[in-house]
């Protein structure tokens, strides 16, 4: 459809037509996270939103391993991959916008939300959710790129405001969203948070002035759940589509017969109390994290009466409708048509049928590979691999269970699981389990009362049987776990209940002790130096244990940290002041500026327990060869226009040899050191710039090409914009951020 069309379209709506078309509802059916009507009148169909960073959540889907497990493949590839398996769920579903991906960096390393997070760091975050947007709209799915911009902590996130730097801003927390952008994603979601004074869903500066001015982007700007504030103040700030403009009774109602009756009898409004009863009750008992779920509706009766007062002009609801309108274009729903899928929405399907365009085992195994190419490999004194003839104690509260993923809007129910026991016992002689300790909860937002009394009521743990157990096995295995949601930060990075203990004991009784951490983030690890072997698969998805068998029994882990794991979380850049964590009267001070996660660490002279970007291999690795030119573009080192910022700055080249004989994977990461900044400007003294996952076979030696784009060597100053200072820069090429294999330097004076 042109523009042209879409235009003649507007103009044949009429107001209250409009207004339905940038304010959700709830789903008649029940199953869209998000839903608009639509205008049956101009064959405008509905528009479905479903929740979906680790799964489509609709029934049951594919449950993929969490983000962060993505983030630790290191590799755009297997990203694009994922992005293209989960539109296909969703259009199977039904559904024609996915609320994905999540690009808000890791800041706190006890953020409730870090799991559906790629990374600490831009570079690494844009190159994977680029690829990541690229696979959903390639699959003909609208991607959504949230939670833009600063939501880097689940406390008080729908009041807190983000006191941070333009610099800040720009080198860290917005290049991840810019690349989604350049992939073309369809559609934003602005965070429930403030910035520098302004709630997102109406924050002039940021969505009109960098997202639509310098980014070109055309698509549209959502509001995140019950995250709007102030009709004028957000139809003028520049958001297209207020989510979900329904009560919390109206969006539950089609699941729930006594909901649609009380929708019918109209309690609060008979009694005349106003908030409704039950959204006060929603916000009594909901955690700190949560908005508020009423007011709600304010893209509805407050918008048409701001434009019948002549506060936002019925042309500027006009241009949120073409954006919209857009939405529904970009797919082909404008043309009598519905996207391909549709029949299982309202045709002759049933909720319990499996549709026939998704291969689901298929998609197991993508989400097994993803698993396996995400684990970690943090330390192994040659325990590891597994030759398969050791008999193996399993120890640990929830290892009976797959870790699916976090609480929140991206719980997922897998088609299937295997849990690392059941893994475990398809490849050991003999498999002994024991808890030792009780169960970790899983917290969830949808938690009703009652909901854990069958964990309660399972067998107790004995921790003796659990250490002998671990004593008359040949290697012991210890999975540990945390339990993080959306709505809350964790309390510690310490290992929830006596599971530190245990793993004490167990490493006490056997020597060849292996500890297998499924978390959400960085964990303390006391017991680090005195285990054989630590392992870290994060949220692993439904194919939990027979990733971690493969791995386990000789599968070369891929994954390498995404972020860096301290010893204590007073190692972190946020720690030692409340103004940087977890605020002040409703204020978080970015303090630490560019120096989140590594960069942080190096600036304060702080050994990690485990630094950005390390992860053993079963294989060795040797590098030699490093080249480093500059790419000429015929102008100044510092013409820096927005689209030259991603033009190759400098082209290296670096010869990786696999010095054993046996195939494995190597992540060959590069990081650029800048000369000094003038006075009274501090830069990290190494930032990622490029890096390259490769599979080589024993033996095998390779050339591998890293392009740096001439962001990675730029600094933005307030003043004069985005600047490359004059001088030599150190290129070093490693397997993490400390740990240099090659280097050489570039003089771009």
């Amino acid at each position: 459809m042109t523009d042209a069309r879409i235009d003649a379209l507007v103009s044949d709506l009429t107001l209250d037509e409009k207004l339905r078309l940038v304010r959700g509802r709830a789903d008649p059916e029940g199953r869209a996270t998000g839903y608009l009507p639509g205008v049956e009148r101009l064959d405008v169909p509905p528009l479905r939103l479903v929740d979906g960073p680790l799964g489509v959540r609709d029934r049951e889907a594919t449950a993929f391993p969490a983000t962060v497990a993505l983030g630790a493949a290191w590799d755009p590839d297997l990203a694009r991959r994922l992005g293209r398996a989960l539109a296909d769920e969703t259009r199977t579903r039904g559904h024609d916008v996915l609320l994905a991906p999540g690009l808000n960096l890791v800041r706190v390393p006890t953020g409730g939300r870090n799991f559906e997070y790629l990374s600490e760091d831009p570079e690494l975050t844009s190159a994977l959710g680029a690829a990541y947007v690229d696979g959903v709209e390639t699959g003909g799915v609208g991607a959504t790129a949230k939670h833009f911009v600063a939501n880097n902590q689940e406390h008080r996130r729908d009041t807190v405001d983000a006191v941070v730097s333009e610099r800040a801003l720009r080198e860290i927390y917005l290049p991840g969203f810019r690349a989604a952008v350049d992939a073309g994603a369809s559609a934003v979601m602005a965070a429930y948070n403030r910035v520098n004074g302004h709630y997102m869903s109406e924050h002039r500066d940021l969505l009109e002035g960098v997202l639509r001015d310098e980014w070109d982007f055309d698509g549209a700007v959502m509001s995140d759940w019950w995250g709007t504030h102030d009709a004028v103040a957000a139809a003028e700030g520049g958001l297209d589509l207020e989510m979900p403009g329904a009560s919390v009774v109206e969006l539950f109602a089609p699941r729930s017969r006594a909901l649609r009756a009380m929708l019918r009898l109209r309690p609060s409004d008979r009694l005349g109390i106003d908030p409704p009863l039950v959204s006060r009750l929603v916000d009594r008992f909901a955690d700190d994290g949560q908005p508020d779920p009423y007011p709600f509706d304010f893209f509805g009766e407050p918008l048409k009466r701001a434009v019948a007062d002549g506060l936002v002009a019925e042309a500027t609801i006009d241009r949120k409708v073409r954006r919209v309108l857009g939405l529904y274009d970009r797919f082909g729903m404008l043309d009598g048509g519905r996207s391909p899928g549709a029949e299982g929405v309202g045709g002759a399907r049933g909720p319990g049928d499996s549709p026939s365009s998704v291969d689901w085992d298929d998609h197991h195994d993508l989400a097994r590979e993803v698993a396996r190419r995400g684990t970690v490999l943090l330390a192994d004194d040659g325990v590891l691999p597994l030759d398969g003839d050791e008999s193996l104690a399993v120890v640990g509260p929830n290892a009976d269970e797959a870790k699916v993923g976090g609480g929140g809007s991206s719980e997922v129910t897998p088609t299937r699981t295997v849990s690392p026991v059941e893994g475990l016992r398809s490849r050991a002689p003999r498999v002994a389990f024991e808890r030792g300790v009780k169960p970790v909860a899983n917290p969830s937002m949808f938690d009703v009362p009652g909901s854990g009394l069958r964990r309660r009521l399972r067998t107790g743990p004995d921790f003796e049987a659990a250490v002998e157990a671990a004593a008359a096995a040949d290697v012991a295995v210890v999975v540990v776990q945390d339990g993080a949601t959306e709505g809350e930060d964790r309390d510690s990075m310490a290992l929830p209940g006596n599971q530190d203990r245990l793993v004490r004991a167990v490493a006490e009784a056997n020597p060849r002790t292996v500890v297998l951490c499924r978390s959400s983030g960085p964990v303390e690890m006391p017991w680090a130096d005195d285990v054989a072997a630590v392992v870290q698969t994060w949220y692993p998805g439904q194919a939990d244990g027979a990733a971690l068998a493969d791995v386990l029994y000789g599968a070369d882990p891929g994954g390498r940290l995404p972020m860096t794991v301290g010893r204590r979380f007073d190692d972190y850049p946020v720690a030692g002041d409340e103004r940087r964590y977890p605020g002040v009267d409703e204020h978080v001070h970015y303090d630490e500026g560019v120096f989140v996660g590594y960069r942080g660490f190096d600036r304060d002279g702080v050994a990690p327990r485990f630094p950005f970007g390390h992860g053993l291999s079963y294989a060795d690795f040797g590098y030699d060869d490093l080249a480093v030119e500059r790419v000429r573009t015929g102008g100044a080192v510092d013409d820096l226009d927005a689209p030259g910022l991603d033009a190759p700055g400098l082209d290296a080249t670096v010869t990786v040899e696999n010095r054993a004989d046996r195939p494995g994977r190597e992540v060959v990461q590069a990081y650029v050191e800048p000369p000094a900044a003038p006075a009274g400007v501090a830069r990290p003294r190494r930032e990622l710039a490029g890096f390259e996952s490769i599979a080589l076979d024993g033996g095998e030696r390779r050339t591998v090409s890293l392009s740096v784009p001439r962001r990675a060597l730029a600094r933005y100053d307030r003043r004069d914009g985005w600047t490359v200072d004059a001088g030599e820069y150190g290129v070093v090429v490693g397997r993490s951020s400390r740990e240099e294999r090659v280097r050489a330097t570039v003089d771009l004076s």
